[in-house]
Order: C-alpha cells, then sequence, then structure tokens
C-alpha cells in the first residue's frame, strides 16, 4: 500500500497537468516516451554505442510535435464528427487511417531523419525506402488498437494512449531505420 500513495500522487499531479496544460503536458509526456522508445531500440537492436542524435532528434520530435499534433487532430476530430452522429467512431477512424496517419508518417519519418543531422536528399531517400512498411504495418497492427481508443477512451487521454502505443511504435520505426540506414552502408 506505501506503494500505492506515490502513484496515486503522481497520477493526480498529470491529470491536474493534463487539464489545465493540456499542449504543454501532452508534449512534454510524448518526448519522455519517444526517447524512452528510442533508448530501447537501440540496445534492443544491439548498438554498440548510443546514437545521441537520434536520441535527441526522437525527443525534440515528440517534445514539439509528437504530443501538439496528435491533440489537435483529435481536437478537430471530436468537432468533426460529433457523437451523436451515426457510426461516429468508424467515421473517426477513416479519417484518422486514412488521411491523418499517412500524412503524419511521412512528416515524422522526414522531420526525425532531419533532426538527426541528415540533409534534405537523405532524409527523402530514408522516407522513400521505409514509407510504405511503416504505412502498411501501422493499418495492419494498429487499427484494432485505434479503434478501441476512439470509442473507449476518454478525448482527453486519447493522446496519451497514442503516445504509449507509440513507444513500441518507436521502437519499430527505429528499428526499421536503423535496417535500412545499414543496407545503405552495404
Amino acid at each position: 500500500m506505501a506503494l500505492s500513495r506515490p502513484v496515486y500522487s503522481f497520477l493526480g499531479f498529470y491529470f491536474d497537468q493534463l487539464f489545465n496544460h493540456p499542449i504543454r503536458t501532452k508534449a512534454i509526456s510524448c518526448c519522455v516516451i519517444a526517447t524512452a522508445g528510442n533508448l530501447v531500440s537501440q540496445y534492443i537492436s544491439g548498438c554498440k554505442e548510443l546514437s545521441h542524435n537520434s536520441l535527441v532528434a526522437y525527443g525534440v520530435y515528440g517534445l514539439i510535435f509528437g504530443g501538439t499534433l496528435p491533440h489537435y487532430f483529435y481536437g478537430w476530430l471530436e468537432r468533426t464528427v460529433p457523437e451523436d452522429a451515426s457510426f461516429n467512431v468508424i467515421k473517426k477512424l477513416v479519417l484518422e487511417r486514412l488521411v491523418y496517419s499517412p500524412l503524419y508518417i511521412a512528416f515524422t519519418l522526414y522531420v526525425i531523419a532531419r533532426l538527426e543531422g541528415k540533409d534534405h536528399k537523405t532524409a527523402i531517400r530514408q522516407l522513400e525506402a521505409l514509407y510504405w512498411s511503416v504505412l502498411t504495418s501501422s493499418w495492419k497492427y494498429l487499427t484494432l488498437i485505434q479503434f478501441i481508443n476512439l470509442q473507449f477512451v476518454p478525448p482527453m487521454l486519447r493522446v496519451l494512449i497514442v503516445n504509449l502505443v507509440g513507444f513500441f511504435w518507436t521502437i519499430y520505426v527505429a528499428n526499421k531505420r536503423r535496417q535500412q540506414q545499414e543496407k545503405e552502408k552495404s
């Protein structure tokens, strides 16, 4: 029971921050989750030396874009498809999976490459090499999770859930990117 008090205190603090400062809280949460996901992916892939550029790139991306863009998208989605609309969850899911997700994945792959210090041409080449496999994997593995998120999670917590799923997704994408870089070196 002694351990539950700090957990409840932290959750109370987090929900208070989420309610009073949603964008800042989501940005910081995403920064921590994206950096942790990248760190874990580097350990899992057996990197002999940590890529600090990659850690910083994922952290900065999470801080600037990873919490804010989904915040605004989900807000727009709630306004565009009201709760009383027929098949509202299906409509939201279609918009998220077929419009937002393809754009967000392309943006993410390009911006992270640039934040890692790659030039435009290299970032585009990496984007072209990874985009379709990452997008189709997203559709295949994350559609059910997104449906559950849209159906059962309160709007205020959707970005947090997406970011927690994003922890594992970051590991997946970082490994895909690392494999692509190794192919380019060969």
